[in-house]
């Protein structure tokens, strides 16, 4: 608690070191305050999306029977995923396939009746319209039979769009229907993604998009993940060749390599290098700084061996160091252990 008040003392009246000074014994480790040239970058927020993903929605009408995954599966292409109740399509399909059959056997009956007539018009005992009558209901049949076939594969095809499967291999995103609830045509069932395919995509402003450069070296952060994933190198860098209308910006997409851990929905962040030449940069270890709410803070060693807590402004993290904007000066000393400068009588 006091060393929140002092820290909100400090920031209220501008002062940057405690009245406050303790006594640091020899065994207190320190660092001294780096000066240190950087490229001049910026960071500008984003979102992990998929690259592939898809939202399976219901082909045909019926009450969902059976709900074959859950959010977070793993599924392989061609998986069931949902089963729409399909008894109706399955009756059609039998009537189809009867009809298919009554087809079949007329055409057997016309082909007979067409040959007995070639055979009695070549003897002269039937006139040649008898024999045209007998071709015609011979081709008509055969017409009849290609139609049946044609409407049993189609109630073949409509009955299999009650099996819904995956389209490809991926991960279950999103279940929004229970079972026994009613699907209808266009309604999702589920959504999908390919966790393989990756993508930041951010939106930044068009003089920047503009300056990007092939060779530029551009981190990307994603700080949910553990501190040795957070940071990786884009893949593929995708410059969109449209800008917004309202707000002047264009979409940077940076593809992610397999295996990132990110998933869609991710806060990330891109730091791109900007055309600004470096200058010098005070930095110090991150893990000498004292966070407190939206306060920080550093003990200061001074000559002495007195530690001072000192109120600092950080900038961007460089690796396992910070870079401090205003509060430190090059030289000076910094306690590495917060904690353990605090306790010194």
């Amino acid at each position: 608690m006091w060393n929140l008040w002092l820290l909100a003392a400090a920031l209220a009246s501008g002062v940057v070191a405690s009245p406050l000074a303790v006594a640091a014994d020899n065994g207190l480790a320190t660092a001294a305050v780096e000066s240190g040239t950087a490229a001049d970058v910026a960071s500008y927020d984003g979102v992990v999306e998929a690259v592939r993903q898809t939202v399976v929605a219901a082909q045909v009408a019926g009450a969902v029977v059976a709900l074959e995954v859950k959010v977070g599966d793993a599924v392989q292409a061609g998986q069931v995923l949902v089963r729409i109740d399909a008894r109706g399509a399955e009756q059609n399909t039998l009537s189809s396939d009867a009809q298919v059959r009554s087809a079949r056997a007329a055409l057997e009956v016309a082909a007979k009746e067409f040959e007995r007539q070639k055979q009695l018009f070549d003897k002269r005992y039937v006139s040649q319209a008898a024999l045209e009558r007998a071709e015609a209901q011979f081709k008509a049949t055969q017409a009849a039979v290609a139609a049946q076939l044609a409407q049993a594969g189609a109630a073949r095809t409509q009955s299999g769009f009650f099996v819904v499967r995956a389209p490809y291999a991926g991960v279950v995103a999103e279940v929004p229907v229970a079972l026994g609830e009613m699907a209808m045509p266009g309604r999702p069932l589920l959504s999908l993604y390919d966790p393989g395919m990756l993508r930041i995509a951010v939106f930044v402003p068009q003089a920047v998009a503009a300056a990007i450069g092939a060779n530029d070296k551009i981190r990307l952060e994603l700080p949910a993940l553990p501190a040795a994933r957070q940071w990786l190198e884009p893949v593929r860098t995708t410059v969109l060749p449209t800008a917004d209308a309202a707000t002047h910006s264009v979409q940077l997409r940076f593809e992610l390599p397999t295996a990132s851990g990110a998933s869609p929905g991710m806060f990330a962040r891109a730091w791109l290098p900007m055309q600004a030449g470096g200058g010098n940069r005070v930095l110090i270890p991150s893990r000498a700084v004292v966070r407190r709410a939206e306060l920080n803070a550093v003990y200061v060693v001074d000559a002495k061996g007195r530690a001072w807590l000192r109120l600092v402004r950080l900038g961007r993290p460089v690796g396992d160091r910070v870079e401090v904007l205003s509060g430190l000066a090059a030289a000076e000393r910094v306690a590495l252990d917060p904690q353990a400068a605090a306790r010194l009588p």
